[in-house]
């Protein structure tokens, strides 16, 4: 979580200050510039309880991340919605019966082939392989330096506003 003023990681629990009638997530520094509505409250000194977690749960929490970052490396190309409306119909399917063995809503093959919804991986996958087309592609390493969003951030309140002190 970032502070809504300057912009920095807050670690551990953030201030909830209050600033000009407006509630803000700060850190302890930005926290001066207004009243602190809320603290962190400090650790209990009672050992904490461990949740049980078994070797299976341990794996699907490993898949679950590993799909995440495999699915980043991915991207739609940009005709799909006609490449899927024109093999649709050359297969003889209506957006229903597709809908259908896609377990999809017939109102998200429309959205889908009118270029209103870009499917997610998992959905695009499962139109390749019914359809046997291609509308993944993998991203070269050069677009997914430009897309990483731990390169940007978000402006902050500090970043456009000049803070008096007190």
């Amino acid at each position: 979580m970032n502070c809504e003023i300057c912009g920095t990681e807050i670690k551990g629990e953030p201030y909830k200050t209050k600033i000009d009638n407006s509630t803000m997530v700060t850190c302890k520094e930005c926290s001066r510039y207004g009243k602190v509505q809320s603290k962190p409250q400090p650790p209990k000194s009672k050992s904490p309880k461990r949740k049980v977690v078994n070797n299976a749960q341990r794996q699907n929490q490993r898949k679950v991340y590993s799909r995440r970052s495999r699915e980043e490396e991915f991207e739609i190309v940009e005709d799909y919605a006609q490449i899927i409306r024109q093999k649709r119909e050359i297969k003889g399917l209506t957006q229903k019966e597709f809908g259908a063995q896609l377990y999809e809503k017939e109102s998200v093959i429309h959205k889908i082939e009118q270029g209103k919804m870009v499917p997610d991986i998992k959905l695009a996958r499962k139109i390749e392989k019914l359809l046997n087309v291609t509308i993944i592609e993998k991203l070269d390493s050069d677009e997914k330096e430009f897309q990483d969003p731990r390169q940007f951030r978000e402006a902050t309140i500090g970043d456009i506003a000049i803070i008096k002190r007190k």
